[in-house]
C-alpha cells in the first residue's frame, strides 16, 4: 500500500494560525514536529511552491522590518478546506513503523552474537538522550496548566512520546540484562 504524501497537510496545519517563512517552517520541523515527523528541507520548499500553484496557499514576498527579503506563506480558503477535511478524515490501518534497528534485530540469531551487545548499548544511548531532550521539552513548553491547556495536542504528543522513550529504555535495559 502506497504512503499518503502527509507533508502538504502538515505545512498547511503550519501556517493555519499565522503565515510563517520556508525558513520558519524549517525550524518547526527541526524542533517540534522533528520529535515525530521527519523531512528534508529541499521537501519543504518544494511542497510550499505545489501547495502555491494549488492555490491551497498564497506567498507574499517583501522586506518585513529588516533589510533581508523574506517569503511569507498563508492559507486560503480552498487550503483551509483540504486541511480540516484531513484532519476530520480517519484511517482503517496502522501504519507501518519502519526502524532498521528492529530490522537489524530481528536477523540476529541468538542472544550470543558478538554484535548484540554493541546494538543494544547504542540504542540505549540513543534513546537516553532522546527521553533527555523530551523531559527538557516537556518542562520549557508546559510547565503550567494554561500551557498545557492551549496547545493540548501538542502536550498529549510529547506526553505519549515521553511514554514511549521510557518504555524503549526500560525495554533496552532489560534485554541488555538477559544477555
Amino acid at each position: 500500500m502506497a504512503q499518503k504524501n502527509l507533508l502538504p497537510y502538515i505545512l498547511l496545519g503550519l501556517i493555519e494560525d499565522k503565515p510563517k517563512t520556508g525558513y520558519d517552517l524549517m525550524k518547526e520541523f527541526e524542533t517540534e514536529i522533528g520529535e515525530f515527523w521527519s523531512v528534508k528541507h529541499s521537501q519543504i520548499y518544494l511542497e510550499l511552491k505545489r501547495l502555491v500553484s494549488n492555490e491551497d496557499i498564497k506567498s507574499e514576498t517583501g522586506y518585513f522590518g529588516n533589510k533581508i527579503e523574506k517569503t511569507y506563506y498563508s492559507i486560503t480558503e480552498k487550503g483551509q478546506e483540504k486541511l480540516h477535511e484531513w484532519q476530520y478524515s480517519y484511517e482503517d490501518h496502522l501504519s507501518v513503523n519502519k526502524d532498521e534497528f528492529v530490522l537489524k534485530l530481528y536477523f540476529i540469531k541468538n542472544k550470543n552474537e558478538p554484535r548484540l551487545a554493541e546494538l543494544l548499548n547504542e540504542q540505549l544511548h540513543l534513546h537516553k538522550a532522546k527521553l533527555a531532550h523530551l523531559n527538557e521539552r516537556y518542562e520549557l513548553l508546559f510547565s503550567d496548566k494554561k500551557s498545557k491547556e492551549s496547545q493540548y495536542g501538542h502536550y498529549l504528543i510529547l506526553e505519549h512520546a515521553i511514554s514511549r522513550e521510557t518504555e524503549y529504555v526500560n525495554w533496552l535495559t532489560n534485554a541488555l540484562s538477559e544477555i
